[in-house]
């Protein structure tokens, strides 16, 4: 039997070919799709939210749904609130969309 990290030939320079250097694919297909369920699933749970503040920091700051992307100083000034307190339901939202997902 035959491992994929074995020698199994030399390139022009003398250095060993392995079977694994020679099947390997730079591909991200695999990334590409776990990357989009990902995605689908977070815009279930903003879609799911039912604090309207809440999802509009979350929305605003990482600019989802082709909306551009704020700064926590930003979205408070459109709010009218302090930038701390973005901060504050920024970080407990973000926990609360970990937990869930």
């Amino acid at each position: 039997m035959i491992s994929v990290n074995e020698p199994i030939d030399t390139d022009s320079e003398g250095n060993p070919l392995t079977l694994i250097d020679i099947i390997y694919c730079d591909d991200t297909i695999s990334d590409d799709i776990d990357l989009k369920k990902k995605s689908a699933r977070l815009y279930e749970l903003i879609d799911a939210m039912d604090e309207g503040r809440d999802k509009e920091i979350i929305i605003r700051r990482y600019g989802l749904y082709n909306t551009k992307e704020l700064t926590q100083r930003e979205i408070a000034n459109k709010m009218g609130i302090s930038r701390s307190y973005v901060s504050r339901i920024e970080k407990r939202v973000l926990g609360e969309l970990r937990d869930k997902f």
